[in-house]
């Protein structure tokens, strides 16, 4: 235990060197003239989230969007008995109802976020449907929302996310009321004793969430109290705060809550708050994340002995994380969070989904060879079909889903305290903000990154102004370039760092980034010896045929699922993936020579926009592999444990393809190494 302890502290020391290279300097007195930032004495914001509607997507990212709109996402007001607004308690004065806990706000921030972003009125006006309700039905002592108890006790997990989709509406529409509501409903929460405050599991544990919601309000109304108030959450919250353990280990919980102690920091300005959520988030990957795809294995909650690639998360958990890493990225500066939710919105959360959006599973994993509608436990952590593409499986994930993508693309770009702006996450689409002199500019990326590695960005602007302009280099480029205007600029591009480029931008300026992507070998000590293979942000997984079968939603739904009694469930069917190929092989490899052990092969961008399948991925890898006959099924119906590397195997070598990790819905992605 004592060596642990010095592990966990060298660890700490680590990440706080790591995060003070990777932060631009900005000067600690500056404060952005134009986007709401930190109030003293919070600590003053790196990066400034933009208004929702400030981003204009294109690309891969819009199809995704728009496939959600036309979709499951879309659809989900008229399929899901929560959604239901006959009977429910969101509805309602008195909190009462049949339907009514986390679902409607889950699927409603993501839902809103997507109508800000696509300009759709008619998502705008159905969303106003119920955020107007929530408004309108406040109770005079300042509650509002499904009165739901748990041992007598009034549940305020539900609530957090409701709050968020008022934040957003706020930034949308400059309603007023919201300021009123938020500052009303924070004074009765105050009021409530500790005792009966934040006392169950999921309230207990994603506490941070509510302070969140705290700080964004005082930062618009400067209520002094409210940082009392933000104190008294922190102190009834669970203590993410531990040297060597968790809280609880459900896998939610850990990719949501691990970010509290950080959110605090702003205002305790305890460097040890800060520390603990990196030691969090260390500490889960030693034990259960020693595989790619930036997540852990947790099925529903980590268990000893359970840290195979085999084992899965929640597809909340990967809309959780990634958010995660959008707002530790404006509370902290700090790049590393950036090219995490990359590595999960890349590697992890498309294979979610069948690609049309109409369904998604409840679990996935770096190595899966099935999906399917059997009951896998304890293999899994999870008792039912949980594995099937199902539009109905389970009512967290159906719902809380529709954040993912909006999100990523509204966080894609921030403001920063220098009146300038950063790229955070490079998607194509438009930037429309205040910068400099409070000159407006839009700033159009044209790329298919992750894919490609050229990045373009044209501004327009009416009138030349001078602003610093910040570029995130990824941790995994080593050698980036920029030039402006087609003249190559002498900078230090240092991976995992942000470049400044500061100069008086006029309108048809064009400044191209470079990012040479490089095959890279990771190996998973901790794993069997077990090896991943990335190409810039991607990681690889074999290509294993994928076979389909249609069935019927509530024949293979979780027991829990419900849908509105008129809904049409013919029309939303569930898919089964059958492995149609061999899976179980190693990889023949030189880490000294990668290039001789793979070829790269590009294909064309695909016609419908969407990368991330085996058929229409752009690129792919030409590798060589044994097959390692006793790595078969085991008795829970899963791919066996990884064998330990290096495998002695006597057969031939195979020519063997490997695919993008995010869109192979069956995969292996954590390989064997072949001796």
């Amino acid at each position: 235990m004592k060596h642990f302890k010095i592990l966990l502290l060298l660890i700490s020391c680590w990440f706080t060197i790591q995060a003070q290279q990777s932060r631009p300097s900005f000067a600690i007195n500056q404060i952005n003239s134009y986007y709401v930032s930190n109030k003293q004495p919070l600590q003053p914001s790196p990066f400034i989230k933009l208004p929702v509607q400030a981003f204009k997507p294109k690309g891969w990212v819009l199809h995704f969007l728009q496939l959600q709109r036309d979709g499951l996402t879309g659809h989900l007001g008229q399929i899901s008995a929560w959604l239901a607004k006959t009977d429910n308690a969101w509805l309602t004065k008195d909190g009462k109802g049949k339907w009514g806990w986390e679902e409607v706000p889950y699927w409603l921030k993501g839902y809103a976020h997507i109508g800000y972003l696509l300009h759709d009125q008619q998502m705008i006006n159905e969303s106003n449907y119920w955020i107007n309700a929530v408004l309108t039905n406040q109770r005079p002592d300042g509650d509002f929302g499904p009165v739901v108890l748990r041992n007598g006790k009034r549940d305020l997990w539900t609530n957090m996310p409701m709050l968020w989709c008022l934040q957003s509406y706020y930034e949308y529409a400059n309603d007023p009321r919201v300021l009123t509501f938020m500052s009303n409903y924070f004074k009765w929460e105050n009021a409530l004793p500790d005792s009966m405050f934040l006392e169950d599991y999921w309230e207990n544990s994603r506490g941070g969430d509510n302070m969140s919601s705290v700080y964004w309000l005082y930062n618009r109304t400067g209520e002094n109290w409210l940082l009392d108030f933000a104190t008294k959450i922190d102190r009834n919250t669970a203590n993410w705060r531990q040297k060597d353990n968790l809280p609880n280990w459900h896998n939610v919980n850990v990719a949501q809550s691990y970010r509290e102690p950080a959110t605090y920091y702003m205002q305790s300005n305890n460097r040890a708050d800060l520390d603990a959520t990196y030691n969090d988030f260390k500490l889960v990957r030693d034990l259960y994340g020693q595989v790619p795809g930036g997540l852990f294995g947790a099925d529903e909650n980590a268990r000893k002995g359970y840290d195979d690639p085999r084992q899965a998360v929640e597809t909340c958990g990967m809309v959780e994380q990634m958010t995660s890493d959008q707002m530790l990225l404006q509370f902290t500066g700090d790049a590393f969070w950036a090219d995490n939710c990359e590595d999960v919105a890349f590697n992890t959360f498309p294979a979610a989904f069948m690609p049309d959006y109409r369904s998604l599973r409840y679990l996935t994993a770096p190595n899966m060879i099935v999906s399917d509608s059997k009951n896998h436990a304890p293999g899994i952590a999870n008792e039912g079909p949980f594995l099937m593409m199902n539009p109905f499986s389970s009512r967290c994930c159906q719902h809380n889903h529709s954040a993912g993508w909006a999100y990523y693309a509204a966080n894609s770009w921030m403001a920063t305290p220098d009146n300038g702006l950063a790229a955070q996450l490079y998607v194509a689409g438009d930037v429309t903000a205040k910068v400099g002199d409070g000159t407006d500019v839009t700033l159009s990326t044209e790329t298919h990154y992750p894919f490609e590695d050229g990045i373009s960005f044209t501004v327009q602007t009416l009138q030349a102004v001078q602003f610093p302009l910040y570029l995130r280099i990824p941790r995994w480029c080593t050698n980036a370039s920029i030039s402006v205007n087609g003249k190559r600029i002498a900078t230090k591009t240092t991976a995992g760092t942000y470049v400044q480029v500061n100069k008086k931008w006029k309108n048809g300026d064009k400044i191209q980034l470079t990012l040479p992507m490089q095959l890279q070998l990771r190996q998973w000590e901790r794993n069997k010896n077990s090896v991943s293979i990335n190409y810039g942000p991607l990681t690889f997984s074999l290509l294993i045929k994928e076979e389909y079968k249609k069935q019927d939603s509530k024949a293979t739904a979780i027991w829990d699922s419900r849908w509105q009694e008129h809904a049409d469930v013919s029309a939303w069917p569930s898919y089964e993936i059958f492995a149609a190929s061999p899976w179980n092989f190693g990889l023949l490899v030189d880490p000294r020579q990668l290039s001789r052990s793979f070829i790269i092969k590009r294909k064309p961008w695909p016609k419908d926009n969407n990368p991330f399948t085996n058929t229409t991925a752009p690129i792919e890898l030409i590798a060589t592999g044994k097959q390692i006959p006793n790595w078969t099924v085991d008795q829970y119906g899963l791919c066996a444990v990884l064998p330990q590397s290096p495998v002695s195997i006597s057969g031939p070598s195979q020519q063997i393809r490997l695919v993008p990790m995010g869109g192979a819905r069956l995969r292996i992605s954590s390989f064997p190494v072949v001796k």
